[in-house]
């Protein structure tokens, strides 16, 4: 299956939708695509997760949908407030402010269980969304999770942890600090809000449940979320069944041909 997976192009787009997710002034139109009917539960859909400012559009978003849609198999993939085509601004965004988003389009935009293939901080948001249906009594929502590279718990350990006392000065004197970016969409305002809201969502102080099978893909030559990352979080799933798959030769975007079809493979070995 890796060689077909791997001849998808990128060329289709389905028509962009939106759903209002908040009330009031709170209240923000959160753009989607998605491209097979909604599942009726015989099979499980897909949902994407994307990373820290990724929009819906990205590589890997835009293959694994042509490859869900070739399968016959329901993907659904948004972005974020302040990200891509829906509403808000950047600076205004937490982790607690997507995870809202993330769980209102899984509750209202798919049918039967999901397998959430998040990204870099996606992998962090899939985790949050399983504790908070795990809480709610809504587990079964959840077939399985594929992680590329997953930030968890990023704003501190990733970033807060990495910072010198000269960025920290800023950060506290300014309210925000403009974070250097290695891909030329930088830099990125890190505001004192955002790291201080992160930590009300931090997972490695204990125990961390996937509540469904997960498998990690982890570049050996990642920058941005090293590959030891990955294992501190394996070591911290102690319930489900995980997989660790390392790239010895992968970086953190893990988009090259290979790389999208390892990651199409492990969505197709849960049943996806």
């Amino acid at each position: 299956m890796e060689g077909q997976a791997a001849g998808f192009a990128s060329t289709w787009e389905p028509d962009t939708e939106f759903l209002t997710v908040g009330a009031g002034g709170n209240a923000r139109r959160i753009a989607f695509l998605r491209g097979a009917p909604l599942q009726d539960g015989g099979k499980p859909g897909i949902v994407w997760l994307g990373g820290f400012r990724s929009t819906m559009r990205g590589e890997k978003a835009a293959y694994l949908h042509q490859a869900s849609c070739a399968s016959e198999k329901a993907f659904l993939r948004f972005d974020y407030s302040g990200h891509g085509e829906s509403e808000g601004r950047f600076e205004d965004g937490t982790i607690g402010r997507w995870l809202e988003e993330s769980l209102a389009v899984l509750r209202e935009l798919t049918v039967g269980p999901q397998i959430l293939v998040g990204s870099s901080m996606g992998g962090w948001l899939a985790l949050l969304v399983a504790r908070a249906l795990s809480g709610s009594g809504e587990s079964g929502r959840l077939h399985g999770m594929a992680l590329i590279a997953p930030a968890v718990d990023f704003t501190e350990t990733l970033i807060f942890a990495r910072m010198s006392k000269a960025e920290r000065a800023e950060l506290k004197a300014d309210g925000r600090w403009l974070r250097p970016s290695r891909y030329g969409d930088g830099p990125y305002p890190i505001s004192r809000e955002f790291l201080e809201e992160g930590r009300r969502h931090l997972l490695f102080g204990g125990s961390i449940a996937s509540h469904c099978p997960a498998h990690i893909l982890q570049g050996m030559q990642d920058e941005d979320v090293p590959w030891r990352h990955a294992l501190t979080l394996v070591e911290h799933m102690h319930g489900d069944p995980a997989t660790l798959t390392l790239i010895k030769d992968g970086d953190h975007r893990l988009s090259r041909p290979q790389d999208l079809a390892r990651i199409w493979a492990a969505v197709e070995g849960m049943g996806g």
